[in-house]
């Protein structure tokens, strides 16, 4: 379990913390990646296997706190193995250590989509009944995110992770450009699901973006026609990804990727590849 990594964009700290690292076969996410991966090196290297075979594809939340908010984005698999990808246990004491004061310091969670591998920890079983798991938080998805359609395995995450928090009253439908503060916004980033967002942190000159999964892989800003299996809409979220590479290409803004192993942050070239630092 790789250490917690932590960035500053400003006066706002961004915290990574990992749930798991798991090794998936190019065809099983990214099926024309493999073809790839001898152009995109070396910076590939540290997101996939040392053979090229399979891409490493991590699940981790962020803490963001800014000046006015303590902030989650995306809360990972959670405490089960009924989805395609089995969950952590031990994750929700390693989220709650890392953040400052616990699970009751947190006001917000941000849901980037609502895919079973960003809402899992939203809740919690006590007595039989799943709750909130922060106890004093808002939680927030895009009003069409909600409302789209979902397969079984959506639906399961929905009734696990999201239902619970409608029910307590703690559920916000946003819109895809919603502010959460001076420091942090949601923006729409579509084509993975229907109301999927990316968070945006700026603090003056100094900017980051969270990607959620508009993008799975560092390669896919060198090949964004390479798509994710699961994207609901392929050429939109191609499309998602070339819109991001050539507004942040040669910026000062930092890319957090959701699913981006260690060093898991970094800046992107005219080119397409990306500096990791």
């Amino acid at each position: 379990m790789a250490a917690n990594l932590q960035w500053a964009i400003g006066r706002v700290r961004v915290t990574r913390v990992e749930e798991r690292i798991a090794s998936v076969p190019w065809g099983g996410l990214v099926p024309d990646g493999a073809q790839h991966v001898d152009a995109c090196r070396p910076w590939i290297d540290p997101f996939m296997s040392d053979d090229g075979a399979e891409l490493e594809l991590s699940v981790h939340s962020f803490i963001v706190e800014t000046p006015e908010h303590v902030v989650v984005v995306d809360t990972c698999i959670g405490d089960t193995d009924e989805f395609s990808l089995p969950g952590d246990s031990g994750f929700g004491q390693r989220l709650a250590t890392a953040l400052p004061g616990g699970l009751d310091a947190v006001d917000i969670v941000v849901c980037t989509h609502l895919h079973f591998d960003h809402v899992g920890w939203n809740t919690v079983e006590v007595d039989g009944v799943r709750v909130p798991r922060f106890p004093n938080a808002r939680y927030l998805a895009t009003a069409t995110e909600i409302d789209a359609e979902r397969d079984e395995e959506d639906a399961a995450s929905y009734a696990r992770s999201i239902e619970p928090l409608a029910v307590a009253g703690v559920l916000d439908a946003v819109a895809m450009d919603h502010r959460v503060d001076q420091w942090l916004s949601l923006e729409p980033a579509p084509g993975h699901t229907p109301g999927h967002v990316v968070v945006r942190i700026t603090d003056g000159d100094d900017v980051a973006i969270i990607t959620g999964d508009f993008i799975h892989t560092p390669l896919q800003f060198a090949h964004p026609e390479a798509s994710s299996r699961p994207d609901f809409d392929r050429d939109q979220a191609t499309e998602t990804r070339r819109r991001y590479v050539a507004e942040l290409a040669n910026t000062n803004t930092l890319v957090l990727g959701t699913h981006f192993g260690p060093p898991t942050a970094g800046y992107i070239k005219d080119d397409g590849a990306v500096s990791f630092s």
